[in-house]
């Protein structure tokens, strides 16, 4: 079916973004005969994210007729539907009356407090970091931990987080050649982005540090600890305290 997909809706009918007053209607883009892409901006900012998140929030609480998920990323959100119970038509239809209702999050965002170990063996690439940036590590750290993020996204493994933004000063890209092995709660840098590692497994951000915190245990009400639209503060602990709750969390 999805070869002979087609749809009289495309993005080339949608004005661009950037161009568009702040209350106009975002763009609504179709991926295939079971899905739908809502564009809100195409920038990494607060007001974008916060419209992202308000638009997914009420396609799930609005019961529609073959509604599957939605993915909210940092400026975008992809719904899926059951094309045998609805269509594409129906649901942007839908969509539209949801945009124009919908104006903040209903949800109040949580502020996590995550302890990490930087540097040491649970932080390799922090040296780097801190001569790339002409400061010592404790100033990364420092630098590191002085910022109350915002989750705008999980993605990449389940549970992801995305956070922005770091301080100008240690913005870092990635490594030209990404690790196989990265260890579970392993904090990392990439560009403005700074992220926690919820599983082992490769990447390619640099690792400064690791947290002892599961962001991920079904022994929780939610798996996730995280969710979009929370707030993470970090807080820099030794290696001997790490260990400690380290051992605790298992």
């Amino acid at each position: 079916m999805g070869n002979h997909y087609r749809s009289d809706i495309s993005r080339t009918d949608c004005p661009a973004i950037m161009k568009q007053p702040e209350t106009a209607l975002p763009c609504i883009v179709p991926l295939s005969e079971s899905a739908l892409t809502i564009e809100f901006g195409e920038t990494i900012d607060l007001h974008t994210n916060e419209s992202v998140l308000a638009f997914a929030t009420a396609v799930e609480r609005a019961g529609l007729p073959g509604f599957l998920e939605v993915v909210p990323t940092y400026r975008s959100a992809t719904v899926y539907f059951d094309p045998f119970r609805t269509d594409v038509s129906t649901m942007t239809g839908h969509f539209r009356a949801l945009m124009t209702t919908t104006n903040t999050p209903p949800r109040a965002p949580a502020t996590h407090t995550v302890p990490v170990w930087y540097g040491g063996s649970a932080g390799p690439d922090l040296s780097d970091v801190a001569k790339r940036a002409a400061l010592i590590p404790e100033q990364v750290s420092a630098l590191h931990a002085s910022v109350l993020y915002r989750v705008y996204m999980l993605g990449f493994s389940p549970g992801f987080p995305y956070l922005g933004t770091v301080p100008d000063r240690i913005a870092t890209p990635r490594l030209p050649t990404p690790r196989k092995h990265v260890a579970a709660g392993s904090v990392g840098i990439a560009g403005t982005q700074t992220g926690i590692y919820p599983h082992a497994g490769p990447g390619g951000w640099r690792i400064i540090g690791r947290t002892p915190v599961p962001l991920f245990s079904l022994s929780r009400p939610a798996p996730f600890l995280l969710a979009p639209g929370d707030q993470v503060q970090f807080v820099p602990i030794g290696e001997t305290e790490f260990h400690a709750l380290f051992e605790n969390h298992t």
